[in-house]
């Protein structure tokens, strides 16, 4: 019942209130979502860019310091 008496007001009320104008763009939807569209994929780009800094070098072993304020729980046996 309160649930009918609420929609019923929301309708009034959006009924009395007329028809509004959609806010005004800066440029038509198909430009904008283009646009979009060329930002995301540069970003893309300059993200994919990045996946070969981690095969410049062969890894090396993190020297297990025991002496460290926070040891490395997965140092695979090796310090303590």
């Amino acid at each position: 019942m309160l649930a009918t008496l609420i929609s019923t007001a929301v309708n009034v009320s959006a009924e009395a209130a007329g028809h509004e104008e959609p806010a005004p763009l800066i440029a038509p939807p198909f430009v904008i979502g283009i646009t979009m569209f060329v930002i995301f994929a540069v970003l893309m780009f300059v993200t994919v860019s990045y996946t070969n800094l981690g095969r410049r070098h062969e890894p090396v072993d993190e020297h297990a310091d025991p002496h460290r304020q926070h040891p490395n729980k997965h140092d695979r046996g090796q310090g303590h």
